[in-house]
């Protein structure tokens, strides 16, 4: 119960520290999106608040935050420009919030699971590059744009790049001083992961470094002091009543103007595919892979626009800088966003003298540090591995952002995507792969994901190019969509050209929608009429090739179903195969084979008795099998024990195992006794090994007691009707081993192709 206690305890007091430190990052880039827009800066302040308690409690997420976003920047000074005041622009932002909370209950936000990861990954990268590329003037003191600014093009018509070479002597040294060691304090305490021991988060502690710092070097004057413009610059208010002159209400008699309502749907637009896109990239950053629903995310969303649209609020999205600053500092539940929001709310009136002394380049420190953590080279080097169709979006998604700004950037990089995923849909609408089944070659077409009409001049090629007397299996197991066009044409060309071109054609996995039942035209188990045409040779080379398929994964498509009620009327086995009862060797498994291809018949060593010797006779003389197998196995549990009880005078009671002696006994018979005592003292793989010859030496000992034992098997072997071979299956990598010395009735010259019709 204390222990419980405790770690309740624990949890809210890292939320409570969390909550601090993302208010503390929050409050100059909020101030920073406002100064951008030319708006209020307090209207950036309560778009943090409302952001913050409102969204955080209806938002599914347990680490995302919400605020006044940078990429809608562009968007609002427009819509300011066309509407003409801000209160116009506070009415469009209500309209907005009540067109996501429709889009949510609607379950629009579904399209962030159809969103591609190469996108999310390359706007987690692109956050982090310009953030690192952003801060680098801040970190010195160079504080010539607001906070929170994403564009390329800077509003001083500087670029992120040239911003870096054209500030020259324009820095502060005490600023610089105070940022780069900053810096240095949060990767000193992130080396092996030191800062998860600490108390508190390692941002926090940077804070506290820089005050400390900060009033230290003011003792030296300039150029040491560290003055206004590079501290935090919250707006003053001395009591709760002057924080009213902050409020905005909206205009409503800008509801008669039809402007009013392309900008509310404008925002929310963009600020709906950008939370979805942040929702998701912060999902894939929560260390504890938690999923958030993109519905509910609207409805936050929504929400918290149409509350900074009646008090004069910035329009609001979901951070992801915000959100991974809140992951590092250990925020464990949306406590942590609350706080932060409830910090934002008090620091107004209880606090502002205090936030206006802490140096901007601190929290360019940490959002610097941050960043490094959202771009980090290993995610470069796994996007890359990932291949050309994942590394190509997430670069040109990074880049587009880099280079332009966020929401133009996106829209880009989900343009890409799309492109990309079109381009290897066409590629590779379809899968063709031949497989040998026992009744010939059948010829399989799997269509892809989604089938769109895009595809049907390669679906349509592959059809009319297949060879007469082809047997076509078209599946669409995995397709989620197929285009009815396409639907049409696979129904014209199975009733109607597939009987002009002499092909046969099977359909499988066609959902009930599409009113196409599932046929099967093509034999893939043994028949009557097979078992008379195929030669014991060819018996053996489809075990072969039905073994190497179980090695690849490649098995065959068989629809079991079927073969059930095929087979209840008889049975036509191809071979007789004589295996140990080890549960590691399912024979029709590792030869691939399907019900009613053969007997099977399992003793423990796979030893010869009169039983076996009947049931090989029946399986050859009546019901006509071709081949014989002895198949023994390494490892085997039966061939062990021999060994081991060789010198053993009572198996019984040695064992506890009555009859076991029926069968050591049989394995005695191949054991040389010399042999056998130069590997008695021996254990481990050595052990093994002996035993493993010694299985294979029982598999020849009773191949060749089949032949002698048996006047039946005799016969057939003259009249060539039957051959009787040897295997050894090894249990630890799947390959069945055909033994050139164990081949009774058959010459390599006798196996040819199998081509049965």
């Amino acid at each position: 119960m204390d222990s419980q206690f405790l770690k309740s305890n624990k949890i809210v007091l890292d939320d409570l520290l969390s909550g601090l430190v993302i208010f503390l990052v929050a409050v100059p880039l909020s101030l920073g999106v406002a100064q951008s827009t030319g708006l209020p800066p307090a209207s950036g302040l309560l778009a943090g608040v409302i952001g913050g308690i409102l969204v955080g409690m209806i938002s599914g997420s347990h680490v995302s935050v919400s605020g006044p976003s940078p990429g809608l920047i562009l968007v609002i000074v427009s819509q300011f420009a066309v509407l003409g005041s801000f209160e116009a622009v506070l009415t469009a932002t209500i309209i907005a919030g009540i067109l996501q909370v429709i889009a949510g209950c609607f379950q629009v936000g579904v399209f962030a699971d159809f969103l591609p990861t190469a996108l999310i990954r390359g706007v987690i990268a692109a956050f982090g590059v310009i953030f690192i590329l952003k801060q680098i003037p801040h970190i010195l003191g160079h504080d010539a744009d607001p906070e929170g600014e994403m564009a390329f093009w800077q509003p001083d018509r500087e670029t992120t790049f040239s911003e870096l070479f054209s500030m020259g002597n324009d820095w502060h040294v005490g600023a610089a001083v105070v940022g780069l060691t900053c810096f240095l304090v949060l990767v000193a305490l992130e080396y092996r992961k030191f800062s998860r021991k600490l108390p508190v988060p390692s941002p926090l502690i940077a804070i506290g470094v820089a005050l400390l710092l900060s009033l230290g070097l003011s003792q030296f004057g300039a150029p040491w002091t560290i003055d206004g413009k590079h501290l935090f610059q919250v707006p003053l208010a001395n009591d709760w009543g002057k924080i009213w002159n902050y409020l905005h209400a909206p205009d409503i008699s800008a509801l008669l103007n039809p402007k009013v309502y392309l900008a509310g749907v404008l925002i929310a637009t963009i600020g709906s595919l950008e939370s979805l896109i942040s929702i998701k990239a912060i999902d894939m950053i929560d260390e504890q892979g938690r999923r958030t629903s993109g519905n509910r995310e609207l409805i936050a969303q929504g929400c918290g626009n149409m509350l900074c649209g009646l008090m004069g609020g910035l329009p609001i999205t979901c951070l992801v800088p915000h959100s991974a600053v809140n992951i590092i500092s250990n925020g464990r539940t949306k406590r942590a966003t609350i706080l932060h929001g409830c910090f934002f709310l008090l620091s107004v009136v209880f606090f502002p003298g205090l936030l206006n002394r802490i140096p901007l380049s601190c929290l360019a420190a940490i959002l610097m540090f941050v960043s490094f953590q959202l771009a980090r080279p290993d995610y470069f080097v796994r996007a890359w591995r990932a291949g050309p169709y994942q590394f190509a979006p997430f670069m040109i998604t990074l880049l587009a952002i880099l280079f332009t700004d966020l929401l133009p950037g996106i829209l880009i990089g989900l343009g890409v995507s799309i492109a990309f995923i079109l381009h290897s849909n066409l590629k590779r609408p379809l899968t063709r792969t031949i497989e040998k089944h026992i009744g010939g070659e059948l010829f399989v077409i799997e269509l892809a994901n989604q089938v769109s009409f895009l595809n049907r001049a390669v679906l349509d090629h592959t059809l009319q190019t297949a060879p007469r007397g082809t047997s076509i299996l078209i599946d669409a197991t995995n397709s989620e969509y197929i285009d009815p066009d396409i639907i049409n044409m696979i129904r014209e060309f199975k009733d109607v050209t597939a009987a002009k071109h002499g092909v046969t054609v099977s359909l499988k996995g066609f959902r009930e929608k599409y009113q196409i039942e599932d046929e099967i035209n093509f034999v893939d188990y043994s028949t009557r009429e097979l078992q008379s045409q195929l030669t014991p040779a060819q018996v053996l080379q489809l075990l072969e090739e039905g073994n190497s398929r179980f090695l690849s994964g490649k098995r065959l498509s068989r629809d079991l179903g079927r073969q059930i009620t095929a087979t209840s009327a008889g049975q036509h086995p191809l071979a007789i195969v004589l295996s140990c009862i080890d549960s590691r060797t399912p024979t029709e498994l590792i030869l691939d084979l399907g019900l009613g291809d053969i007997f099977n018949i399992r003793v423990a060593g796979n030893v010869v008795g009169p039983k076996v010797l009947a049931s090989i006779e029946y399986g050859t003389a009546v019901a006509g099998a071709k081949l014989i197998v002895v198949m023994g196995h390494t490892r085997c549990g039966a061939i062990n024990a021999s060994v081991q009880l060789l010198e053993s005078p009572d198996v019984a009671a040695a064992t506890g195992c009555e009859h076991l002696d029926a069968i050591v006994d049989r394995v005695r018979e191949c054991i040389d006794a010399r042999e056998w005592e130069a590997h008695k003292d021996e254990t481990g793989e050595p052990k093994q090994a002996y035993a493993d010859k010694v299985a294979r030496m029982n598999v020849i000992r009773h191949v060749d007691m089949i032949v002698q034992n048996s006047k039946t098997v005799q016969r057939l072997l003259q009249d060539g009707k039957v051959a009787v071979v040897g295997a050894m299956y090894d249990i630890t990598t799947g390959k069945m081993e055909f033994l050139k010395e164990a081949q009774r009735g058959l010459s390599p010259s006798d196996k040819g192709e199998v081509a049965v019709s």
